[in-house]
């Protein structure tokens, strides 16, 4: 019996997508199928398929696009009353679909199941934990502010709920994750399990490496949510508005120090300033003026030997705890 779809798009991932189809198979729930959407592949990423044999895999090939509609593609294959999507790069625990399941047949008005994250780089070694928010039910104005599920290889959904909203937007090629939370958010309920069960891979060439695209794309939803969002939750738009644009920056200060992102991060600071006056009066704003000058005089290899002999300049993560995330403290 098939109760889970899981749905794995995957182009040109040979060096990654065994260990990620790996994390499913060796899952502590067994009752589900694994769909994986090949997406025009032009490395070994479908002979490396091929060699893994379990009757519950099932292989699709469609032209190259992006991972919206290979993640809808996925899901129109699947029979699952409960789909979950994965990143083939990405990797889950083994308990991660038995822990999200349980959570939703124990809270039958929940569409959506998430857990926490923790990042890994491109060899699996650990570099973080993601946010861990706990809240549950009513989530949406939470998520107005911060998109606290993260990444796209989170979540389980209910299958109805997920055809009633429509899937994902196909026309975004970027925060089509956080579109996707929100739009289920403003109907139904969310439930957390409080452990990290999702690996997520951080590398450079990553989708969101290209801040410049995130940025588009976040404004883009944020304008269409805030339009159908109800007005006593309109307050959350220029506090929603800063958070990104702190997030945008610290994603383009960290990692490997680069020439080209130290005018990037220049134009997020701005306006992260503009729109949150009082991160000025933040110890944080000056260390990530001094890393952005950093990286912007000096040539790429000595900003990467200056930050790493001076660790405290190089993390700039201090950025995130300015974040707003709790709508009710800020109305109050």
């Amino acid at each position: 019996m098939t109760t889970i779809s899981v749905v794995i798009p995957v182009f040109n991932g040979e060096k990654t997508i065994k260990e990620t189809i790996s994390s499913v198979l060796n899952q502590t729930f067994s009752q589900f199928e694994l769909i994986l959407i090949n997406a025009s592949s032009t490395d070994a990423t479908l002979e490396v398929i091929s060699k893994i044999q379990d009757e519950r895999i099932k292989i699709f090939s469609y032209p190259k696009a992006n991972v919206a509609v290979n993640r809808n593609r996925g899901f129109s294959h699947s029979i699952g009353e409960f789909v979950s999507f994965l990143d083939a790069d990405d990797l889950w625990t083994p308990d991660k679909l038995e822990a999200q399941y349980k959570a939703l047949l124990e809270n039958p008005n929940a569409a959506v199941a998430y857990s926490w994250t923790d990042c890994i780089d491109e060899t699996g070694k650990f570099l973080r934990p993601c946010r861990t928010v706990a809240v549950t039910g009513n989530v949406y104005p939470h998520l107005l502010l911060d998109d606290f599920i993260g990444n796209g290889s989170n979540v389980m959904i209910r299958r109805q709920e997920f055809i009633e909203i429509g899937g994902f937007d196909e026309l975004l090629t970027n925060a089509q994750d956080s579109d996707l939370w929100l739009r289920l958010a403003a109907h139904y309920q969310f439930v957390v399990v409080p452990k990290s069960q999702i690996l997520y891979r951080i590398s450079a060439n990553s989708m969101s490496a290209d801040v410049y695209k995130m940025e588009k794309a976040c404004l883009q939803v944020i304008k269409r949510t805030f339009k159908q969002t109800p007005s006593s939750l309109q307050y959350l738009k220029p506090y929603c508005l800063a958070n990104t644009y702190k997030t945008l920056l610290y994603r383009t200060l960290e990692g490997k120090p680069e020439r080209k992102k130290g005018w990037i991060a220049a134009k997020f600071l701005i306006q992260a300033i503009i729109t949150d006056p009082s991160i000025l009066f933040k110890k944080v704003i000056f260390k990530a003026l001094l890393k952005l000058a950093t990286i912007t005089i000096l040539p790429d290899k000595c900003a990467h030997l200056l930050l790493a002999k001076i660790p405290c300049l190089n993390n700039t993560s201090t950025l995130l705890g300015y974040m707003k995330t709790d709508p009710f403290l800020i109305k109050n």
